[in-house]
């Protein structure tokens, strides 16, 4: 389990991240249109996947909008933006945005996505939550690059999450 905080409270998740060189596990995710959406779909792209607990929170907020900003320039990557929201509420925020260039993805049905890649918050007032991170993918489905954010509060590091890219 890892070890983050929300606020400097300390806060634990349901196991650890991926490590880096291996093959990410499989997934099976619902889309905005409510189809699934799995990691198959996406082999031959280069993938940033980031992981928030909600897109009504502004850190949340504030992370999709910029990895939108910045999903425009990226040749072959794909920005999967990732929570336990429902996909209704994370249509909303993309429409109310004008955010297209990431996708929305859910793991509200059985959370399998969070228990998976170990990001499943399993105490305080997030419980159930998944912890904000991101993982990058080179296009053969290996793990580059990962980040799980100490203190949920905090944004991600976009830059050396972009800047993984270039290296693979």
């Amino acid at each position: 389990m890892a070890n983050i905080t929300l606020g400097g409270n300390p806060i634990t998740t349901i196991g650890e991240l991926p490590a880096i060189g291996t093959k990410a596990p499989d997934f099976t995710l619902v889309k905005g249109d409510l189809s699934k959406a799995s990691l198959a779909e996406f082999k031959g792209s280069k993938l940033v996947l980031n992981i928030f607990p909600s897109i009504d929170t502004g850190t949340c907020a504030t992370s999709v909008r910029k990895f939108n900003e910045k999903a425009a320039s990226l040749e072959n990557t794909k920005v999967l933006c990732i929570s336990r929201d429902t996909p209704f509420a994370l249509n909303r925020f993309c429409g109310a945005e004008g955010l297209a260039d990431v996708m929305t993805l859910s793991d509200h049905k059985d959370g399998s996505f969070g228990r998976s890649y170990g990001l499943i918050i399993t105490s305080g007032p997030l419980e159930g939550f998944l912890s904000r991170s991101v993982i990058v993918l080179d296009a053969e489905g290996n793990i580059t690059y990962t980040e799980q954010v100490p203190d949920i509060k905090d944004e991600p590091d976009y830059e050396a999450a972009l800047n993984s890219l270039e290296n693979n």
